[in-house]
């Protein structure tokens, strides 16, 4: 039966943690010679896949900029914004991943402080705080995204901005045994989907692994019009291909948005 009740916080906290401890390709800090090239103005940083976000879409000068990476742990997009000037607070809801970007910032004197908690529940921070923030695809852990957006919203002084990459959510039709060993798109998942929805807790484990983080599908609707429905303006739009699935080679596997909270 479909294991409905399951907390997915505490349960992808301790998923990421252990990918922390495996060396996930998210989990590993940016090097000493990438955050001096960020001092020196030579930088980028990845929204979505592992295509480099538009420049344009970040302010010009990020000097003083107050910047929150939201679910954005692992050592990597935080240091090198703090390194470009901005003043940085990542919140995640692993200890793990916030523990790179304090191993970085402690190792190369950053700017930049780090948050545990819930995407969906910025309460530690209070209104209009941020001038940015920068998301990336991780609303795939919470199975509801209108609190993210609203709160999103909220902390976000007026004239700022919202970068955030998220999942197809076609990618989840397919069989994931059939992609993953063998390359073959075969239909199995209506949608919306969820791990917890559509297989037991022991199906999951015999699928994913046991200590698999939980995944759950998002329409468009609750993406873009979720977005909309905050009272963000949207002002920019890309998409990039899957970066290790088989079904990059015939369709977007990640969409890119960028907001703006009205002035």
């Amino acid at each position: 039966m479909p294991d409905r009740d399951v907390d997915p916080v505490a349960h992808n906290r301790a998923a990421w943690d252990k990918y922390v401890q495996e060396g996930n390709e998210w989990s590993t800090p940016v090097s000493v010679e990438e955050v001096e090239r960020a001092r020196r103005g030579e930088w980028s940083i990845v929204l979505i896949g592992r295509e480099p976000v538009d420049r344009s879409w970040l302010p010009a000068d990020l000097t003083g900029k107050d910047l929150l990476c939201l679910a954005s742990g692992g050592g990597q997009q935080g240091p090198i914004l703090a390194a470009a000037g901005a003043r940085v607070t990542v919140f995640d809801n692993s200890p793990g991943q916030l523990g790179q970007d304090q191993l970085v910032a402690a190792r190369d004197g950053l700017d930049l402080r780090t948050v545990l908690g819930d995407m969906r529940d910025l309460s530690a921070f209070g209104d209009a705080t941020f001038d940015v923030v920068f998301h990336p695809v991780s609303n795939l852990f919470v199975p509801d995204l209108a609190p993210v957006w609203r709160e999103c919203f909220r902390v976000l002084r007026p004239g700022g901005t919202l970068l955030a990459g998220f999942l197809n959510p076609d990618a989840y039709l397919f069989d994931h045994e059939a992609l993953d060993e063998r390359g073959e798109l075969i239909v199995v998942h209506k949608l919306p989907y969820s791990d917890v929805t559509h297989y037991s807790a022991e199906e999951r484990a015999t699928k994913f692994g046991a200590d698999a983080a939980l995944e759950y599908s998002h329409t468009l609707t609750a993406q873009i019009g979720g977005q909309l429905a905050a009272g963000f303006v949207l002002t920019g739009f890309a998409e990039a291909p899957h970066h290790s699935d088989a079904s990059a080679q015939y369709m977007s596997g990640y969409f890119a948005t960028l907001a703006v909270k009205p002035g």
